[in-house]
């Protein structure tokens, strides 16, 4: 397969970081990070960034879009779409081989499958109002503004406000919208069997927690970051901070991020089965 982009996803803990640095030894590539959080500095431990794997012998390989935003800020899916698009092109002007790689699945098709964003700011007022609505309600307010033809508007409530925002905002202001590259792209997915994804799960939450994941989290409170920005970014930055303020106790903490990391490994894979459903061919493959 003559591809433009090599695309290597999976769950979380599935090992994908290690098998996409080998191919790109292989290869002579470079690796564009698909991880929605580790574009932030300082939030090391907690998203996994493990950037000791990129580096084999004494050779490291290139990674792009990773350590990006300050903590804090909320990076969206808009400018993760045109950051893919220039280092891409950085990549391919200098004769090397991108690789993606990542478990988001939302910010892999964003760039994989031609979705046209706009930039459209949040609108805080308006999200309260929504709020307020049932799924069905705001399902029937979005159907009256566009045609509902990408069904990932509808996954959640979260997502169908959103939606709302975007449409409430373009009928009344000019949006510039980014013009996505239309690539031809590999995927190959990092299969890994329940029993084993969960066992690998604990054991990195435990590794990370006695890494120093608690004063990670406290480093960043102390530097300015809200205990609120870090619970938005959710996971290991909302349990280890509830923990840190005195919300969870150490127990309660460990037990209930352990059980998030299980469902939201599950909701991965949920979306790459879904985008074979959508008509991806994903290659899975063990390791």
């Amino acid at each position: 397969m003559n591809e433009d982009l090599i695309c290597i996803l999976g769950p979380t803990a599935s090992g994908k970081t290690r098998y996409a640095v080998g191919m790109a030894l292989e290869t002579g590539g470079e690796i564009i990070s698909a991880d929605s959080r580790q574009i932030y500095r300082g939030m090391d431990i907690g998203t996994g960034k493990d950037l000791s794997e990129y580096t084999v012998n004494g050779i490291s390989v290139p990674y792009h879009l990773i350590d990006i935003a300050e903590p804090g800020t909320k990076y969206n899916i808009f400018e993760y779409q045109r950051d893919f698009k220039k280092a891409y092109q950085d990549i391919v002007s200098r004769g090397k081989k991108p690789i993606l790689c990542g478990g988001s699945g939302l910010y892999i098709e964003s760039v994989t499958r031609g979705y046209e964003l706009a930039e459209v700011p949040p609108n805080p007022k308006l999200r309260e109002e929504l709020e307020q609505l049932t799924m069905e309600e705001l399902t029937e307010r979005l159907s009256s503004l566009k045609r509902l033809h990408n069904k990932t508007d509808l996954d959640s409530k979260k997502r169908v406000i959103r939606a709302l925002e975007i449409a409430e905002y373009e009928a009344e202001n000019l949006v510039y919208t980014e013009k996505p590259l239309q690539l031809n792209t590999r995927y190959i997915g990092i299969s890994v069997s329940r029993e084993e994804r969960i066992a690998r799960i604990d054991r990195r939450l435990r590794e990370r927690l006695e890494s120093g994941m608690v004063e990670e989290v406290e480093g960043l409170i102390k530097g300015g970051v809200s205990p609120e920005d870090l619970i938005y970014y959710g996971l290991e930055y909302k349990y280890v901070t509830m923990y840190v303020t005195g919300q969870l106790s150490y127990e309660e903490m460990e037990s209930g991020l352990a059980t998030a990391i299980h469902q939201f490994a599950k909701r991965q894979m949920t979306w790459f089965r879904g985008m074979e459903r959508r008509g991806i061919k994903i290659e899975w493959i063990t390791i």
